[in-house]
């Protein structure tokens, strides 16, 4: 897979991204993720006065944008079935499918946009966790909503407690409604299509998908208006600190390796003098620094001295050729 070095980073390259590595790290943030939604459920009146809470901000700001759609999606089914559908699946498809394109067509730009909706989702949760929120859905029927998801049930999987499958509804938090993740991800798939897809198409389903799921959410009665704002500040917020968390995870790189790195280095260094104390102790020679030979040592190829000490080779060696020329006299 091709890997750009982002100039000035040559001394400390980023590990090779490999899918295997990738799925597990993804898969866990993501378990995470639903194990933090499943215990943090929060009291149910607190998650109640919340609703209303919001209900109250947005009519202060003649903000009601949650009624009418839900109106429209109670009263026309060929409208209401496929919003239930996209509510309940999108989210599950989209959002992978994005991340595996970038990893497979766009590796340099991967790991800041893998980092960045990791971090937007845990400031999520800790929004579910400060926050309980009482979806539109769930509010009394004298608010006006209808869950649709419920009303439409038979046509899906899904049964009364959202997008859960039927008889799975305890094992999901129903009031983790602020911020609106649904809309947070859109954006994010939004943001990705539009800067890397490099295609009229791809720039369409940029909009049509983040904004379509902003409409779903509320035409389901499953966020208020202001969740779905709540759920783009996440991720704005979380593009902020997506350097800071990067440059720390590239630290831990660095700084765990290096833990282990003195004890192996002391340990060959160790061994090295051992070495050549045993080699001096068989009575082997070392080549000194100075390039010079010890006594009887000999280059490859040097022959053997065959004369005496002042002795000279003949100037007309006996095995010449009958060509060789005489020396002269």
């Amino acid at each position: 897979m091709p890997h750009t070095e982002t100039p000035g980073t040559e001394a400390a390259p980023h590990p090779r991204l490999r899918w295997w590595t990738e799925l597990p790290l993804i898969v866990l943030v993501y378990a995470c993720y639903s194990a933090g939604r499943l215990l943090v459920r929060g009291d149910v009146s607190d998650a109640v006065d919340h609703g209303l809470a919001l209900l109250d901000i947005e009519k202060a700001l003649h903000l009601n944008a949650e009624h009418p759609l839900n109106r429209l999606f109670t009263r026309e089914p060929w409208i209401g079935v496929p919003a239930d559908f996209w509510y309940a699946s999108l989210h599950y498809v989209v959002t992978p499918a994005v991340l595996v394109w970038l990893f497979r067509s766009r590796a340099v730009r991967y790991r800041a946009a893998r980092t960045w909706l990791m971090t937007s989702t845990f400031i999520g949760l800790i929004g579910f966790t400060l926050l309980p929120t009482c979806p539109p859905r769930l509010l009394d029927a004298g608010h006006g909503f209808v869950d649709t998801m419920a009303q439409y049930s038979s046509y899906g999987w899904w049964g009364g407690a959202a997008s859960a499958p039927r008889g799975m509804g305890g094992m999901t938090n129903q009031y983790a409604a602020m911020p609106s993740l649904h809309v947070g991800w859109a954006l994010w798939c939004g943001v990705m299509l539009w800067r890397h897809g490099g295609t009229r198409t791809a720039k369409v389903a940029a909009v049509v998908y983040p904004v379509g799921t902003t409409i779903v959410v509320m035409g389901t009665a499953n966020h208020y208006f202001l969740d779905a704002v709540a759920g783009a500040a996440v991720m704005g917020a979380g593009l902020l600190l997506t350097p800071f968390v990067q440059r720390a995870a590239a630290r831990m790189r660095t700084r765990l390796p290096a833990r282990f790195a003195p004890a192996a280095a002391g340990s060959a260094s160790a061994a090295v003098p051992a070495s050549a104390a045993a080699r001096d102790d068989a009575g082997s020679v070392i080549v000194s620094g100075g390039c010079q030979t010890s006594a009887g040592e000999r280059f490859p190829r040097q022959r053997e001295q065959r004369f005496e000490a002042g002795a000279e080779p003949d100037p007309a060696p006996s095995d010449a050729g009958d060509e060789t020329p005489a020396p002269a006299r």
